[in-house]
């Protein structure tokens, strides 16, 4: 490989290159000081970068610093290293949303953020007519909240098929996604190779379900175990309410309980089960049990929405902690009243 000119490299460049010199480690602890979009740019230049000669590593370490001593031979960079570095600090979740955004499959991905920009009945206006494949792949490509508003406006027969592929998408080969986005009237660079599309799946169907009105999200789950039980299974287990704290490993659930206020706590537990109620005041330290008790005992009659506003919270720093990989909701049965 030719050596890199670092000289005439941007700022920006630079920091990419060091960031591959240090070690994903090290990269991930500074990743820790960006947010999302100054990430997404890093990791779109140091995918450029798949080896750095070791002429350039030195120079990238005399510029911003030695952070670590300088690694032998070439320095390894492109999509793999910038998703190593991801995952530490943000969590596999996380790390695989942004690849898919600044990796080789960039080119399509910018016609599909131009798309994901759109307005939800623009967007249900443009692929009304398609497939349900490709419907699921657009639905793949958007936030749960907005993919909820379009999904729910698809005609009861095409919900069905669309969120079984939509929970069935896990890569989808350069050649569909080249079809896909031609079939919408767009183009895209064909130099660019993007070898998978990973996006969809699992995690994308519970999202969609619990952006939707309760009985649709409770009816399209049945019908998702009729006609895929594997599929539905798997869904179900990624959907969580408050009572589904039960089936939290007790150190899992600590973890939770340490992120939550006492008072939306005490208040979230108005109407939670006693097997519930139990399992939290075992996940506290006696102090801290008691003291909850006492702010229930306290806080009287709570009305219903308050309790619901309570544990949405809740639910919410749950389903945070499980993206950033600090917790996992694939407890087992047997875990549940542990």
């Amino acid at each position: 490989m030719p050596d890199i000119d670092f000289t005439r490299l941007t700022r920006q460049q630079k920091l990419a290159v060091f960031l591959i010199c240090i070690g994903p480690e090290s990269a991930a602890e500074m990743f820790k000081h960006f947010d999302d979009t100054e990430i997404e740019s890093l990791c779109r230049e140091m995918t450029n970068y798949p080896m750095i000669p070791e002429s350039t590593q030195k120079q990238a370490l005399e510029e911003f610093g030695s952070l670590v001593a300088t690694s032998a031979g070439m320095a390894l960079g492109g999509i793999n290293y910038a998703q190593r570095a991801l995952e530490i600090c943000k969590g596999n979740y996380k790390a695989s949303a942004i690849i898919n955004r600044v990796g080789p499959v960039a080119n399509s991905n910018v016609v599909m953020n131009e798309i994901a920009e759109m307005e939800g009945r623009q967007i249900f206006n443009l692929i009304k007519q398609e497939q349900p494949q490709t419907i699921s792949f657009v639905l793949s490509y958007l936030e749960p909240a907005k993919a909820g508003e379009i999904f729910a406006l698809l005609s009861p027969e095409l919900r069905e098929d669309v969120i079984e592929r939509l929970g069935t998408i896990e890569s989808t080969p350069v050649e569909l996604v080249g079809k896909i986005v031609r079939s919408l009237g767009k183009h895209f660079d064909t130099k660019a190779r993007p070898v998978l599309h990973n996006s969809g799946g699992v995690r994308a169907v519970a999202g969609l379900l619990n952006t939707l009105e309760k009985e649709m999200s409770k009816t399209l789950l049945a019908r998702i175990e009729e006609r895929n039980a594997t599929l539905g299974a798997a869904v179900r287990k990624k959907l969580f309410s408050f009572e589904d704290l039960l089936r939290l490993q007790s150190s899992d659930l600590q973890r939770v309980l340490r992120e939550v206020d006492s008072g939306n706590l005490a208040i979230s537990m108005k109407s939670a089960s006693e097997l519930l109620r139990d399992k939290i005041y075992a996940g506290l330290s006696k102090r801290a049990a008691e003291s909850l008790k006492e702010e229930i005992e306290l806080l009287g009659p709570v009305r219903l929405k308050d309790v619901e506003a309570a544990q949405d919270v809740i639910i919410q720093a749950v389903r945070r902690l499980e993206e950033e990989g600090q917790i996992s909701l694939d407890s087992d049965s047997q875990a549940l009243v542990a």
